[in-house]
């Protein structure tokens, strides 16, 4: 049953999958999204599928599932327009440090980095996901303050084991939390009072 503070009801999130092993969360995230009540729809990189099926979470969805620029999707819109403009939120789980870089500097090579620069970036939710040296990294470091002082709001990263077999910030958050943050931003309709974990 669900809680009144997570109550989606009407209202529908684009999750965004990107390519690391911080995948396999994301579909408990998108199983709670739609059990919460909300319209889901996944979009997809070609580097995402190679951890988890669009098959998946189809199934999660009940919704179709986008994996390039090039699928029918019907309407008169282009479908970058309609799927980034035609949702309350976006979620972007895990946001490597590619696709943060792409976000920061407006590159568009792919459907997801389509939809992030068609979308207005304070409807856009990450959950960055990446090794500790590259999240410490000046470059990406640089990235994420553009890309949170553009008004994205950040659910993490966490800190703790990695798949590189370290221990360190850089984990993307819980599947609880980024239900959490999603459901907090929807309510709210604003960004995070914090930023996320810069580097000295």
């Amino acid at each position: 049953m669900k809680s009144e503070s997570q109550n989606l009801s009407g209202r529908s999130v684009l999750v965004c999958v990107c390519g690391g092993i911080a995948a396999y969360k994301v579909c408990e995230v998108v199983s709670k999204l739609a059990q919460a009540g909300a319209s889901v729809t996944v979009a997809m990189t070609a580097e995402a599928l190679h951890f988890v099926g669009a098959t998946t979470f189809q199934a999660l969805t009940a919704n179709p599932v986008y994996t390039d620029l090039w699928t029918p999707m019907g309407g008169r819109d282009p479908q970058h327009i309609r799927l980034a403009q035609h949702s309350d939120l976006i979620l972007v789980a895990p946001c490597t440090g590619n696709m943060l870089a792409k976000m920061a500097n407006g590159i568009a090579d792919e459907l997801v980095s389509v939809l992030l620069l068609a979308a207005d970036p304070k409807r856009v939710v990450i959950a960055p996901a990446m090794n500790e040296g590259m999240w410490d990294h000046p470059a990406t470091q640089r990235n994420a303050k553009r890309v949170f002082e553009d008004g994205v709001q950040f659910i993490g990263p966490g800190e703790g084991w990695q798949a590189c077999r370290t221990v360190g910030v850089g984990r993307m958050s819980e599947a609880a939390e980024i239900l959490e943050g999603v459901v907090a931003k929807l309510a709210a309709g604003e960004a995070a009072a914090n930023p996320p974990h810069f580097s000295p």
